[in-house]
């Protein structure tokens, strides 16, 4: 069985962060989103890898490498254009032969990991297995419809839902699809949908078993779901200080906080569940609850919580507390001389910004 990692998406509901760099990069818990994915896969047995990628395929290749700090063989495959995700399964099928497969979206974390649904796909055989997930606002997902334990119908994106069970961004398949992407049309949105081809393979009579998970699940392509993915993964870290950490008598952390290499809180205050980054020091400030700061920060005179800041960014001396907040890298946000002022950031890579 072989894994295939979705990673050819643009991204475009977390710009400006992702006009500079891939969302599957994007850190959550100091951490690329990618590698949780290429870890679940490893961890349920699955050595043999393939990631689409697109325009930012340099950079993916350039973190992920040859796959072998994780003891899997990684492969590239790549999709031209975004044309939908059965068109990535298509574009893949040279690599996958006919091997069964685990398809992962790259920008997806589900925290019970992959194992026992790939052990469950192994023994019963299916021809696909999806998984199901309850969610409030169907509408923006795949969305089943189910009769007893049978799907009946599948739809993308549906104004008006006929479920709330949306398709999580994890998929099993055995050689069937591909004669099933290569048999639909593309959608109103020009792509081949995933949901399409699966629905063709219920309507062909071949078996497509729906697992419905109730634990955390999490697409990131939001704002809002990067904080909360974040604010999960934080909330499970147990406490570490690695090597050359310094935190001097006047600083107080508490909690469950991970302080990186070589960093340095000096009089401040860190409340976790919170990551501070290698070689990253805070100054006179306050690091509130469900913050990932990365490596090379700085952050003075300043308070920070319930954020995410990219690597090599500064905070200096800001006078509001900043919240729900991702910061780019290579940003300075610093106090500027003059009146008015206001704190919620969306802030691109590189970016400067002064605050009054």
């Amino acid at each position: 069985m072989k894994g295939l990692i979705l990673s050819g998406g643009r991204g475009t509901r977390l710009r400006p962060i992702t006009h500079t760099s891939a969302k599957q990069l994007v850190p959550v818990a100091n951490k690329p989103i990618l590698f949780y994915g290429i870890e679940a896969i490893r961890d349920a047995g699955i050595t043999d890898i393939g990631i689409v990628v697109g325009e930012t395929h340099k950079e993916i290749r350039a973190a992920v490498g040859d796959g072998s700090r994780w003891g899997v063989e990684v492969s590239y495959i790549e999709q031209p254009d975004p044309l939908g995700l059965a068109h990535a399964v298509l574009v893949s099928e040279e690599y996958l032969g006919t091997d069964e497969f685990v398809m992962y979206l790259g920008d997806n974390l589900i925290m019970a990991g992959l194992k026992e649904l790939v052990a469950s796909f192994r023994e019963r055989r299916p021809n696909s297995q999806i998984l199901l997930a309850r969610v409030p606002n169907p509408n923006q997902f795949g969305v089943a419809e189910l009769e007893g334990d049978r799907i009946v119908r599948l739809e993308e994106k549906p104004k008006t839902p006929r479920s709330d069970l949306a398709l999580v961004g994890v998929y099993m398949f055995d050689r069937h699809v591909f004669e099933a992407a290569r048999s639909i049309k593309p959608s109103a949105r020009g792509e081949l949908e995933i949901t399409d081809a699966i629905q063709w393979l219920i309507d062909h009579g071949r078996r497509v078993d729906p697992t419905i998970v109730t634990g955390w699940w999490k697409d990131t392509g939001k704002l809002e779901d990067m904080l909360e993915a974040n604010r999960m993964v934080l909330d499970r870290l147990a406490e570490r200080r690695e090597d050359g950490v310094e935190v001097d008598a006047r600083s107080e952390i508490q909690f469950k906080v991970v302080l990186e290499q070589g960093s340095r809180i000096i009089n401040s205050r860190v409340q976790g569940p919170a990551i501070i980054g290698r070689n990253t020091t805070i100054v006179n400030s306050y690091v509130g609850p469900f913050t990932s700061i990365h490596y090379g920060c700085r952050v003075e005179n300043s308070e920070i919580e319930h954020s995410i800041v990219l690597e090599e960014s500064s905070v200096l001396d800001i006078g509001h507390r900043i919240a729900d907040s991702l910061v780019g890298k290579g940003v300075t946000i610093s106090r500027a001389e003059r009146k008015p002022r206001v704190l919620r950031f969306m802030l691109g890579d590189h970016s400067v910004v002064g605050v009054l």
